[in-house]
């Protein structure tokens, strides 16, 4: 089972778009474990992601985290796609770093 963490600055805005990739996770038949976490969180969720989504707002840290999170995928939401709370685009941008879609 894949294990996608959503990054952003608290962990509070990237929670509803957990929810809304959860139900279209469902839809596809995907089975994955899918969170939302603070950046400062890093260290710990690197060990266990198999793709790190980072929320727009903090887009600026993703050398850093590409570099602290070594072969793990990283990329940055789509902002369109954050913005709508578009679950099923953000879940197959996962998808893609996966090499599944």
């Amino acid at each position: 089972m894949k294990k996608i963490f959503l990054l952003c600055s608290a962990g509070m805005s990237t929670s509803l778009l957990v929810n809304k990739m959860k139900e279209a996770a469902k839809k596809q038949g995907y089975e994955c474990y899918i969170a939302a976490s603070p950046l400062a969180n890093l260290k710990d969720v690197k060990d266990e992601a198999d793709v790190i989504l980072l929320g727009p707002q903090v887009r600026f840290d993703k050398e850093r985290v590409e570099k602290e999170a070594q072969n793990i995928p990283v990329s940055v939401i789509d902002m369109v796609a954050y913005g709508m709370m578009d679950g099923e685009k953000v879940l197959n941008q996962a998808r893609e770093l996966l090499g599944e879609l």
